[in-house]
């Protein structure tokens, strides 16, 4: 027979094995990067019957004119932000992102869609057409990943192929997208795990001398709704990526920038 003691220590040792798994699920292990397949990663169902009425995270495909292309940090990015909306909040979440070009045909089936690297677009006529259609029909556009003037400058030039008539309008830091489900006191700012292990907290590119503070942009169309989100001087899909590749990281920018900012932007663009 167990005496009380026995007892006590078997849920000590059970409490702390369920605090060594919990520590591996939120960083530090279990989602590290370089796995062969998606085995590795956490899967989940929903609810049959439903399982396409569900957020799918859709990333743009784009022929890249710069070292940086569309598939940057990809795919563990991709399945690490859709695991996380589906563990964090009442979203539910499809767990195979996509990626498909700005001309798919089943472009209009994702409201939300995703550009990473944008110093490497260079829009198509047929892409800016097809994304300034999917953007005035309700879609919505989440840019990041670009640091200093010369990637802004560049990228500037291509969304304003997009919407000649629109220009990008600073957000406040009382804006919603920054409350919605995470009430946030700054404006996040995560920087690629490579630049932080030198000892950087903003990733020094052509610019940044001047200005490496994160700024937040958006684009509204007549009616005043968001359309699109640019994340400048900013590398928040790297805190999705990189999230099991250090603790300390982890700690940094994982969890306290690049999920809660991610999440909010996602919620804010499907309830908007």
């Amino acid at each position: 027979m167990f005496s009380i003691r026995n007892v006590f220590l078997i849920i000590g040792l059970l409490l702390v094995l369920t605090g060594i798994m919990l520590a591996q699920r939120r960083g530090g292990g279990g989602f590290r990067r370089g796995y062969p397949d998606r085995s590795e990663f956490p899967m989940w169902e929903n609810t049959p019957g439903f399982e396409e009425d569900v957020f799918t995270f859709a990333r743009i495909k784009y022929t890249p004119h710069y070292r940086r292309g569309w598939d940057g940090d990809y795919p563990e990015a991709d399945w690490n932000i859709s695991y996380r909306l589906q563990e964090l909040t009442s979203i539910k979440t499809n767990p195979h992102p996509v990626y498909l070009e700005l001309t798919d045909p089943d472009l209009v089936k994702y409201p939300f869609i995703f550009i990473i690297a944008p110093r490497s677009v260079v829009f198509t006529d047929a892409e800016a057409k097809a994304l300034r259609s999917h953007l005035l029909n309700g879609g919505f556009l989440m840019v990041d990943e670009f640091w200093g003037t010369e990637q802004w400058d560049h990228f500037y030039l291509q969304i304003k192929r997009v919407f000649p008539e629109l220009e990008p309008r600073e957000l406040e830091l009382d804006h919603p997208i920054f409350h919605n489900v995470y009430d946030l006191r700054h404006k996040p700012q995560t920087v690629a795990i490579h630049i932080w292990q030198q000892g950087l907290d903003y990733h020094p590119m052509a610019g940044t001398e001047n200005d490496h503070d994160p700024h937040y942009y958006g684009l509204f169309d007549k009616n005043g709704r968001m359309m699109a989100i640019l994340c400048y001087n900013n590398d928040l899909v790297d805190g999705w990526e990189r999230e099991g590749d250090d603790i300390e990281y982890f700690r940094k920018f994982s969890d306290k920038n690049s999920y809660p900012m991610g999440i909010n932007i996602i919620f804010y663009a499907m309830t908007h």
